[in-house]
């Protein structure tokens, strides 16, 4: 077997690599949130492609196991995004938080059809084009973060992170 060399390597790797800080995405609100979905594009700053996971199902026979594949979970996908000014962004996702729970009486949406939304993560390639698609299904923030306060804080942006619930996952190639 030949020993593959870097020329070799540069041929493979079309298009220099897919980049970590190429991506868009795409948060629909539900429509009580009164989320900016153009300005969370912009704000959210950083994102991951979901997982899955499909758990085995051991079965012991004669002393051995035989791993069966089991169901199917989704891991909860979170949301790194800056902070406006205007706290627009993260009132949007106290909207849809507190219309799921509200703070004073645990009162809110019961069901589901209204406090799921769909979230679309992109990756972009280098000309900004979408090379890659997940439509993240049945989504509702569980965990909003809190946004650090500092007089030694210089020079930075407040951001704040959103852990989000997933149903689950579809995946495309556009491009």
């Amino acid at each position: 077997m030949a020993i593959l060399g870097v020329d070799d390597f540069k041929s493979k790797l079309v298009g220099g690599g897919a980049r970590a800080n190429m991506f868009k995405v795409t948060c629909n609100f539900p429509s009580y949130a009164q989320g900016d979905v153009e300005l969370s594009s912009f704000m959210i700053k950083g994102a991951q492609f979901p997982s899955s996971v499909v758990a085995p199902v051991p079965v012991l026979f004669r002393g051995r196991q035989l791993q069966l594949a089991g169901d199917r979970t989704f891991e909860p996908v979170s949301l790194t995004v800056i902070n406006d000014t205007g706290f627009e962004v993260r009132n949007a996702f106290e909207r849809w938080m507190n219309g799921i729970s509200e703070h004073n009486n645990n009162t809110g949406q019961s069901n589901p059809t209204d406090y799921m939304a769909d979230i679309i993560i992109e990756q972009l390639n280098k000309q900004g084009e979408v090379t890659k698609t997940y439509d993240i299904r049945g989504c509702f923030p569980t965990n909003l973060s809190t946004i650090e306060l500092s007089y030694d804080s210089e020079n930075t942006i407040e951001e704040f992170t959103v852990e989000l619930q997933v149903q689950y996952w579809e995946s495309g190639t556009t491009s």
